[in-house]
């Protein structure tokens, strides 16, 4: 199974995100899409942010942040390119989401749930599977192997239960 074509972006508010971003980087590598990662932060670096943003040639960029969750809108600001962004889990949880999910007209950013960095990959691979077929294919029998587990969880709780 060769490489897509197409690649990711995951870039980090802190090196603290890691685990989210290390859940994206696992689902990309098992659809073999190729990624780079960074850790960049809005309000502490932000003309590296727009840096890395403009000279990447990702087709999705992934951002990961905490606490205000700026990231996922200051990587938006610098490309057309989609923007999935991930809260991170903290003291408060709904700040980061709220920041990620209320983006002002006309710079959208995908929302995933809390620290769901595998639900950003899946999404971003589902965007570019738009135009790869390949990559339609490897998500169309991810899907199967998924319901295949939940049928093969259901027939050994049903047999643990009568047990």
């Amino acid at each position: 199974m060769g490489f897509s074509m197409q690649k990711v972006f995951v870039m980090m508010g802190s090196r603290s995100d890691l685990p989210v971003a290390e859940k994206a980087i696992t689902l990309l590598r098992k659809f073999n899409v190729d990624y780079e990662v960074a850790v960049a932060s809005a309000h502490r670096t932000p003309d590296m942010v727009r840096s890395l943003v403009e000279s990447s040639d990702a087709d999705v960029f992934i951002a990961i942040a905490g606490l205000s969750a700026a990231l996922p809108g200051a990587v938006a600001a610098h490309t057309c390119r989609p923007v999935i962004g991930v809260p991170v889990s903290g003291d408060v949880n709904i700040d980061a989401l709220l920041s990620v999910i209320q983006m002002p007209p006309g710079i959208p950013v995908a929302a995933v749930g809390l620290d769901r960095g595998d639900n950003a990959a899946i999404l971003a691979i589902e965007i570019m599977s738009l135009t790869d077929p390949v990559l339609s294919d490897r998500m169309r029998d991810y899907r199967k192997e998924m319901a295949e587990k939940v049928k093969t969880d259901s027939e050994q709780v049903v047999s643990d239960v009568r047990n």
